[in-house]
């Protein structure tokens, strides 16, 4: 079961040593590390030249997403020139964040969930945060969703959903699409990931607006895009976010966007949503 993992960087210097050494402490090591340095401005590079140095498994690139005149995620498109180094000789294909902790067993325990069902096409633990000097798990999504961060694809699923949007909300529609596609999404829920950059820190007004763009992009139509939107709102206690998703949707669709799922995958997704919904209220 060989497997590539790809780390998109830029300015990670305060997690990147403990974020690659929980992965060269792996118990099951992937065959290939590719570390992407977005054009960092800190330490990252020395601390990539050190474990590059020190085992033979770990690649860098440097990458400068400035100079790339395409649209979509900046860590998607740092995350294909990694990606475009690699050989095609691999089952899985990874995409992980450098602000995260692995526990040892990480990738056997993932392994063990591709092994046991041939239909599973994307696997992963689940994202804990600290708070109050206690690791809490980061609710703002359901246990059974594979986060951003933490992403192992099978290869052939992979190629089902089209690889990576380059797109905002390219970290939801990729589970949606392998759904479209007969494939099974799973998560170990004992395996606690510590996150040591929570989500959503950064944010600003503008990347606010992009979970409303993103819910277009996805064909979600108005009021899936409401209730998606109200419902990270409730778990962020945050009103104003309400207002920057909706007001991001619109935008988009006055913009008259290009959608990143095609009118048949669209329609599969918003049946798929709406069937969660019924069975939450029934």
């Amino acid at each position: 079961m060989v497997f590539y993992i790809v780390i998109p960087v830029h300015n990670e210097n305060a997690h990147l040593k403990r974020c690659l050494q929980s992965f060269v402490s792996q118990s099951v090591k992937p065959n290939k590390l590719i570390i992407v340095n977005d054009s960092s401005t800190d330490n990252s590079q020395k601390i990539i030249d050190e474990f590059i140095e020190e085992h033979s498994w770990i690649e860098g690139i440097y990458f400068d997403s400035k100079k790339v005149h395409s649209p979509g995620s900046k860590v998607v498109n740092a995350f294909y020139e990694g990606f475009n180094n690699l050989d095609n000789d691999f089952n899985f294909i990874g995409k992980f964040d450098a602000d995260i902790i692995l526990p040892p067993n990480y990738f056997k325990k993932i392994l063990q969930l591709f092994s046991s069902d041939k239909k599973t096409g994307i696997a992963g633990g689940n994202l804990f945060i600290k708070k109050n000097e206690k690791w809490e798990y980061e609710n703002i999504s359901k246990k059974t969703k594979v986060r951003g961060p933490i992403k192992l694809y099978r290869k052939e699923c992979f190629r089902d959903i089209g690889g990576l949007k380059k797109s905002i909300g390219w970290d939801t529609v990729d589970e949606l699409l392998a759904q479209y596609y007969g494939w099974n999404i799973k998560t170990d829920t004992s395996l606690h990931v510590k996150h040591l950059k929570p989500t959503g820190k950064a944010y600003g007004k503008a990347s606010k607006l992009k979970q409303g763009e993103a819910f277009y992009k996805m064909r979600y139509g108005f009021w899936l895009s409401f209730i998606a939107a109200s419902k990270l709102a409730f778990q962020k206690r945050s009103f104003s976010f309400l207002a920057d998703c909706l007001a991001g949707y619109f935008k988009a669709k006055n913009q008259n966007l290009e959608y990143i799922v095609s009118e048949e995958e669209g329609k599969f997704i918003r049946e798929l949503r709406w069937s969660g919904i019924k069975k939450k209220l029934g």
